[in-house]
């Protein structure tokens, strides 16, 4: 396994350096997206980027001109005021995310796309990432990374005490809206690169994990790059040995994280715990 660890490293290095930054940034959105208690918006938005690419593919438009657009309009659709529903947000997300399903399956079978083009809009492929596709994710992530840095404080103050904030003097909702818009420019870079199935992993499945390992921000957000690039380059080491779908790989490797490292915790705690009590 260090052998074909090494392989990959060598013979894809810019399949290597995507997963890992889409490890950094999507996993800190996503340690945010889970405080909020929204995971289901990621997989939402996630179908309606894949929607839009398909849309884009149908009309000759880019493929990220169309995912962006598609998204943006969805993250505008779903800034409305939760509480001033009448039904539960999860029924709004799980109704954008059915319809972005079927359209895309109408795009697509009136694009003329064949089974292998259909996959690559579902589900990516990461090892098939060019130094252009780092490029364009880098230009977009690594400015949106910044910004989540720099209003970190205002930005958790807001999603754990939203009444509090708006006591402070925080704009809320302006800041709210702003960060579901970088979270929707996030995701459509990265969909036909990476496929919305990795894309909802690495905003979901790493952040859990960090949850569960600490209660710190700071701790949480480098646990969470820490498992997120971890399962990638595992994920991709599995892919090459076994001649596997390197995405799976690595969407199993992070899912297998989240059960095993939370259970190495308990462990430790347990026996530190008896060791204590043996010395005292």
């Amino acid at each position: 396994m260090i052998t074909s660890f090494i392989e990959v490293c060598r013979v894809f290095p810019v399949a290597v350096f995507c997963g890992c930054l889409l490890a950094t940034t999507c996993g800190s959105f996503g340690v945010f997206v889970l405080m909020r208690r929204l995971g289901f918006i990621s997989i939402a938005l996630s179908e309606c980027s894949a929607c839009g690419i398909a849309a884009a593919s149908l009309c000759g438009f880019s493929p990220l001109t169309g995912a962006t657009t598609m998204t943006l309009l969805a993250v505008c659709a779903l800034s409305t005021d939760w509480d001033k529903l009448r039904i539960p947000r999860d029924a709004i997300l799980g109704a954008v995310f059915v319809f972005a399903s079927a359209l895309s399956v109408l795009l697509v079978s009136r694009s003329g796309m064949g089974l292998l083009e259909v996959k690559a809009l579902l589900y990516g492929d990461l090892l098939l990432a060019s130094a252009h596709d780092f490029m364009q994710i880098a230009m977009i992530h690594i400015p949106l990374l910044a910004c989540l840095l720099l209003f970190l404080r205002s930005l958790l103050f807001t999603f754990m005490d939203n009444a509090g904030a708006k006591v402070a003097g925080i704009p809320v909702r302006v800041l709210e809206l702003a960060f579901f818009v970088a979270l929707g420019m996030l995701i459509s870079s990265a969909a036909k690169m990476a496929g919305s199935l990795l894309v909802f992993c690495y905003l979901v499945v790493p952040p859990a994990t960090g949850l569960l390992l600490s209660r710190r921000l700071w701790a949480v957000m480098l646990l969470t790059i820490l498992c997120g690039v971890a399962s990638t380059l595992i994920g991709l080491t599995a892919s090459y040995h076994w001649d596997l779908a390197g995405n799976q790989c690595i969407i199993i490797a992070a899912c297998a994280l989240l059960v095993v490292l939370p259970c190495i915790k308990i462990l430790v705690v347990r026996l530190l715990y008896q060791a204590c009590k043996q010395f005292s």
